[in-house]
């Protein structure tokens, strides 16, 4: 078995809704997982953990995204390795998303419904920390 840590980062995408400015979550859809998660991928040799969140941000959403807060790191186990996820609270700043071989559709919705649509339960308390960061 491999021990090595997998370094990763990603970012808790939001915006304020055009239509009500209600606080809204990015979420995006990975067909190789079939899953809902937020962007985030593995970090490249010496690469800054902020500036790989914010590229994924980019690769997998389209977005350019103007970085907040830090949020609480996410560890687990992936494929029996350990892993380690930094987060950034990351407003939208301007982009558009078109589907791609990695992500084949985006959500953006609210708090709550973000929560509920998210298949991973450990990425549902970075809502609540983006929620009291960017509230």
């Amino acid at each position: 078995m491999n021990d090595t840590l997998v370094q990763a980062a990603g970012c808790v995408l939001w915006r304020r809704s055009p239509v009500d400015a209600c606080l809204e979550i990015c979420l995006v859809h990975r067909p190789k997982y079939d899953d809902w998660s937020h962007p985030k991928g593995k970090l490249k040799r010496g690469e800054d953990a902020l500036a790989g969140a914010l590229r994924e941000v980019a690769e997998e959403t389209g977005y350019t995204a103007e970085p907040g807060d830090e949020l609480p790191t996410v560890r687990y186990l992936a494929n029996g390795r350990p892993k380690q996820v930094r987060y950034w609270a990351a407003k939208a700043v301007s982009g558009h998303f078109t589907p791609n071989d990695e992500v084949d559709r985006i959500l953006w919705l609210s708090p709550a419904a973000a929560r509920g649509r998210l298949t991973q339960p450990r990425d549902r308390d970075l809502v609540d920390a983006l929620h009291s960061s960017a509230a």
